[in-house]
């Protein structure tokens, strides 16, 4: 299906087309959570979960790994909402193996950390059931119909939160910002399920820049004191310009250098990166192939990524949240680097087609490039009027999905829920005491 949105283009005139349409995107997530807010109760706020502990139990050295894995553009054979519905519920000792997670570090090393899990009965009631709403008609494809994505051209938007929190991938993702020093994004951009990817041997991230310094006032780097005027007055060489010119300016000629300040002004800034190396990452054992995780493998496509360097980023915090197709306005929202839009972040919205304990069916328009990215939603902070949004999940991205187990497949745009485990785990990566992580 041919997508109809073409990529922003800057026209002359008195406003630029870029920017009228990154204003008319920032208008649109306005709108879109002004309606959110409205008609919402107190209920409708961000829920308080005890969440269980994840602790480390043991940690083991393993061989460096090949990276000889190749980057996936889409999923295939991914045992979805409707082929985990004839799976039996995992035991605490599977789950343990599950959450248990590798890490490896930038010199090539590798280790292999088994967890425990405690206080697993004291969290909250998580829905048991998939959703009823299930519907053999539900729509397919990346995009679906007209396509509803937004680009953020302009540096003054793409820089300010929530859209600053969103970065790229060294190895074609998007990910998102957890903490200045931790990044969250799907597991199969640097990991394969048997492998890591070629590319997460010297894995970088991009974090998007703010406006330029250099030129402000002639300095910078490379030109450090220079257009400073003499006291007293114009420089000579100035002096003999403006005689030799003999004030063309003045008499109504706008001359090359007006003409040349009113194209750049009709410009819009894009964004660019500032990139920084990964120190560390760290997959859950439930990604990898082979064992009791094949059939539940599509729930642990996460991974976190250390940086070597903090970002001065605003972040967004994690959140859980039980049922998102049972919230008034129920709408997520998610931005990343689509690649048929490069150079672009590239921000949607939409509502969740169905939901399971680990995933969810949702009908926002991607492309490859946006997988990893942090689905978010926007909920009232408990006690306050403030609201707030956080992460609920990770766009694993378009996938083929196994519906009956009979080796037929359909295409559907899938995400990773954050549960109260995967929160705990989380959590405990980012903080490294899981005594932080006891609510959620």
């Amino acid at each position: 299906m041919q997508l109809r949105r073409a990529r922003p283009i800057c026209a002359m005139g008195p406003v630029p087309l870029c920017l009228l349409l990154s204003v008319t995107s920032l208008a649109v997530v306005v709108a879109v959570e002004a309606q959110e807010a409205t008609g919402i109760d107190d209920e409708y706020t961000w829920p308080q979960w005890k969440v269980p502990l994840v602790r480390n139990r043991r940690t083991v050295a393993l061989s460096s790994p090949g990276f000889t894995a190749k980057p996936q553009g889409e999923l295939n054979g991914t045992c979805g909402i409707e082929c985990q519905r004839r799976l039996p519920d995992p035991s605490l000792a599977d789950l343990e193996e599950f959450l248990s997670y590798e890490t490896v570090y930038e010199n090539g090393t590798r280790t292999l950390t088994s967890v425990s899990v405690q206080g697993l009965n004291e969290v909250n009631a998580w829905p048991a059931g998939n959703s009823s709403s299930y519907s053999k008609s539900r729509r397919r494809r990346e995009v679906y119909g007209t396509d509803t994505r937004f680009s953020i051209a302009d540096k003054q938007f793409s820089t300010k939160y929530p859209f600053s929190t969103s970065v790229k991938i060294s190895t074609g993702c998007s990910g998102i910002l957890l903490s200045p020093k931790h990044v969250l994004t799907a597991a199969h951009c640097i990991h394969d399920g048997q492998d890591y990817v070629s590319g997460a041997q010297k894995l970088r991230v991009g974090v998007l820049k703010e406006k330029s310094r250099r030129g402000k006032g002639g300095k910078g780097k490379r030109g450090r004191g220079k257009g400073k005027r003499r006291k007293g007055g114009e420089d000579k060489e100035e002096k003999e310009k403006q005689e030799k010119d003999g004030g063309n300016e003045r008499k109504g000629g706008k001359g090359k250098d007006r003409k040349s300040r009113s194209r750049r002004s009709a410009e819009v800034e894009k964004p660019s990166f500032r990139w920084t190396r990964v120190k560390q990452t760290q997959v859950p054992k439930g990604w990898f192939k082979g064992g009791a995780s094949d059939g539940v493998a599509a729930d642990y496509d996460y991974a976190v990524l250390v940086l070597k360097k903090a970002q001065k980023v605003k972040h967004m915090d994690l959140g859980v949240i039980p049922s998102v197709k049972k919230l008034a306005a129920g709408t997520i929202h998610f931005s990343g680097f689509d690649d048929d839009r490069p150079g672009n972040l590239v921000y949607r919205f939409c509502s969740v087609s169905e939901e399971s304990k680990d995933l969810l069916y949702q009908y926002c328009d991607a492309k490859p490039g946006s997988s990893g990215s942090g689905v978010y939603i926007r909920l009232k902070v408990p006690g306050k009027k403030k609201w707030k949004r956080k992460i609920i999940g990770v766009f694993s991205g378009h996938q083929w999905v196994d519906v009956n187990g009979n080796g037929a497949q359909q295409d559907y745009n899938v995400a990773v829920r954050i549960t109260p485990l995967k929160y705990a785990q989380i959590c405990y990566w980012v903080h490294g005491d899981s005594s932080e992580c006891r609510d959620a």
